[in-house]
């Protein structure tokens, strides 16, 4: 008899909301999983004709799915300390892409690395960003793994400029000396050890050698070489009044570097001398150069922005890239396809990819990750709800069971 599909399509929905219900809880511990509920809406009427008053007399065919709606809040942040984690806190999605360069979306950052180094999802697929060149991130640059791996190096940097905040004794008899030292690094990388050596000239006056060692110097003879000198003068307070830099140059180098071409910056920024002259202890208290040595791929963290900076073995930060991440018109719309994994489709419209806190993109909360937003107390609300649901409906069909065998009962 035709009333049996009316409870019938009840004991589907009923069934359709606890399998919605069921996986909730499956993922309840699924990173980035987002709740989700079934909707329902009534099908098509029986019209049965109008009542004395003219209103339509109908009768209900039962209940369909009309959809699946998912809770897209966002899940508990947890930290992880685990470097190469991330939480997406607001709207957007991390962009993967798999072995055949088909792009996938997913919020979960539970990511590790391969052994290229490149930053991967669990089930393999790479984590895509915009490249850094020399530390720089190019945000309009075309979309690549993000290599975060011990191979990872900068190169390095030669000096340019080095100052020394040093005191000569005013004490010193005409003749005596002093002495301060720094290493300078070449664009091979390799230290030079500089020795700056003062004599006292007169009252108020000193002269300066910069050596470094000959051995350092191709062709060079002897203990050291002398790669630059001066004169310097104060007034009778300790202040310096000669030029306050000075040129030094090193090469040809024995390594095969390019000549060290130095400046030598003996006031600070604000123009504070760092050497002075006064009747105390000669000393040299502090130096700082700008160059380093090469240096590998040390750690790493992301930033809100989702910039992964480096930090290097040569003590050296830089950007080596920054996650993408992808916003749509709808993201409901969005096609679940397991492994935590969405891909795009017409209802969701097309990806559009940018970073992290633009475009109403969330921010990145870096060694975390995002659980799921499933709650455990309104899923059981909601199974009971639905387990009610189904149990009423096949009560209807043993009623009508009921009523067709009294029916069958009456032709015999």
């Amino acid at each position: 008899m035709s009333f049996f599909s009316t409870p019938l399509s009840g004991l589907s929905a009923s069934s359709a909301a606890l399998q919605a219900i069921s996986n909730n809880l499956a993922n309840l511990n699924t990173d980035g999983y987002k709740d989700q509920t079934t909707d329902f809406s009534d099908v098509f009427y029986q019209n049965l004709g109008n009542s004395g008053n003219g209103n339509p007399i109908q009768s209900g065919l039962g209940v369909q799915v009309s959809g699946v709606t998912s809770d897209l809040s966002n899940g508990a942040i947890s930290s992880t300390g685990v470097s190469s984690n991330m939480a997406l806190n607001g709207s957007g999605y991390f962009v993967t892409q798999d072995s055949t360069g088909a792009q996938n979306f997913t919020r979960s950052g539970d990511f590790t690395t391969n052994t290229a180094g490149q930053l991967t999802t669990q089930s393999g697929q790479l984590v895509m960003g915009f490249p850094a060149v020399a530390g720089v991130v190019n945000g309009s640059g075309k979309l690549q793994a993000l290599n975060v791996g011990a191979g990872t190096t900068t190169p390095a940097n030669p000096t340019s400029e080095f100052s020394l905040t040093a005191n000569l004794n005013s004490d010193t008899p005409i003749g005596g000396t002093q002495t301060s030292q720094i290493d300078v690094y070449d664009s091979l990388g390799s230290s030079h050890l500089v020795t700056l050596t003062y004599t006292k000239t007169a009252e108020n006056a000193w002269s300066y050698n910069a050596t470094v060692p000959s051995a350092d110097i191709a062709g060079g003879t002897g203990t050291s070489t002398s790669v630059g000198s001066g004169s310097l003068t104060f007034d009778s307070t300790g202040a310096l009044t000669s030029t306050p830099t000075a040129s030094l140059s090193v090469g040809p180098l024995s390594d095969g570097a390019s000549n060290l071409n130095m400046t030598w910056n003996m006031q600070d920024g604000s123009g504070t001398d760092l050497l002075t002259q006064t009747a105390s202890a000669g000393s040299t208290s502090a130096s700082t150069q700008d160059g380093y040595a090469a240096g590998t791929l040390a750690s790493f963290s992301v930033l809100t922005d989702g910039t992964v900076q480096a930090t290097f073995t040569n003590n050296q930060n830089r950007a080596v890239g920054q996650v993408a991440v992808a916003s749509f018109a709808n993201p409901e719309g969005l096609t679940l396809s397991g492994n935590n994994l969405y891909t795009v489709n017409s209802a969701s419209g097309a990806a559009v990819i940018g970073t992290a806190g633009t475009g109403g993109r969330g921010t990145i909360t870096g060694s975390s990750i995002e659980a799921s937003n499933v709650d455990v107390a309104t899923e059981f609300a909601k199974m009971i709800v639905a387990q009610r649901s189904y149990e009423a409906n096949a009560k209807a069909i043993t009623a009508f069971d009921q009523v067709e065998q009294a029916t069958i009962a009456m032709k015999t």
